[in-house]
């Protein structure tokens, strides 16, 4: 079994790497790494073009887990994702052939340009990590992470995402553009998914799987988990959508938080690390027209109004 710190020392070697890779948005990178560790499912919504795909594979590669990537259109069909069942003359039974969803990672790109209907093909394996299919069921992989992307609700051919699929996200950030001097570096730089396709992985399954067991134990004063509490509760009654915050959406709260604990070597929760995964973990589920930016700083306004004790 590795030591707590050596495996904090691997999953900071990879955030620096993945850095040095993806230039100009180290925030949302740590983002995307406390979901990770957390074997939580990620939402990264903007508009093409800004690098959501990139980072997927960046994630997939420097924590080693194997990615299926499924394109969404609005002809996909549920068993284009799970799979089908096809009869076998030889046998005289039917053999089920397994669709993209079963992998450690699944990249659902554009996941808004389907048809509700197919969209929610992915919440049972969300929520339960195995599919139901002509009465049989069958187990997903461990960990079982999604990451999908979306386009703003204004891009034309999108379709939004019903509430209950929203909650099943466990996080939800957006990109957006780099700087002009990261612009700069991007342009003219090599091409950033071959540099992804030659990275060896920073930490092996194993390794990933003990990372999240840390995490779940991390120390939290009742002090802190009063604060957090204190915070649901005022955004449940003044945030717009704010009825929408669930139980579900409180653990994922607790477990974001000792995931950043870990991230800033540390084997307790204090109310900053509530502080800054809060606006990523709830936004989504408020699921307001504006959009997630708007969305994370309404609750940020919430945050500044909960006293520490």
């Amino acid at each position: 079994m590795s030591s707590i710190t050596n495996l904090h020392t691997k999953v900071i070697s990879a955030f620096e790497k993945s850095n040095s890779i993806f230039l100009g948005k180290e925030k949302q990178v740590k983002l995307s790494f406390i979901s990770m560790l957390s074997k939580g499912h990620l939402l990264i919504e903007d508009v093409p073009g800004v690098g959501k795909t990139t980072l997927v594979y960046l994630l997939s590669h420097v924590f080693g887990l194997n990615l299926s990537r499924i394109q969404f259109t609005n002809d996909l069909l549920a068993s284009d994702i799970i799979g089908t069942s096809i009869f076998d003359k030889q046998t005289s039974s039917f053999i089920f052939n397994r669709g993209p969803i079963f992998s450690r990672m699944v990249l659902a790109d554009e996941l808004n340009r389907a048809s509700p209907k197919t969209q929610s093909a992915l919440l049972q394996a969300m929520d339960e990590r195995y599919v139901s299919v002509d009465g049989s069921e069958y187990q997903l992989e461990e960990p079982f992470i999604v990451v999908a992307t979306q386009n703003s609700l204004d891009q034309i051919g999108t379709n939004p995402l019903p509430e209950s699929q929203l909650d099943r996200f466990f996080m939800s950030i957006s990109l957006g553009l780099p700087s002009r001097e990261y612009e700069k570096k991007i342009i003219l730089g090599e091409n950033i998914r071959d540099i992804i396709a030659n990275l060896r992985p920073f930490t092996d399954l194993n390794e990933f799987l003990e990372i999240h067991k840390t995490i779940q134990k991390l120390h939290i004063e009742d002090s802190v988990t009063e604060y957090l509490l204190n915070f649901l509760s005022l955004a449940r009654r003044t945030l717009p959508g704010g009825e929408k915050l669930s139980i579900r959406a409180a653990k994922d709260l607790l477990l974001a938080s000792r995931a950043c604990a870990f991230f800033e070597n540390r084997d307790f929760v204090t109310p900053d690390d509530i502080s800054f995964v809060a606006p990523y973990v709830l936004s989504h589920r408020l699921n307001i027209r504006e959009g997630l930016n708007v969305c994370n700083e309404k609750v940020k306004e919430v945050l500044s109004s909960v006293p520490l004790r």
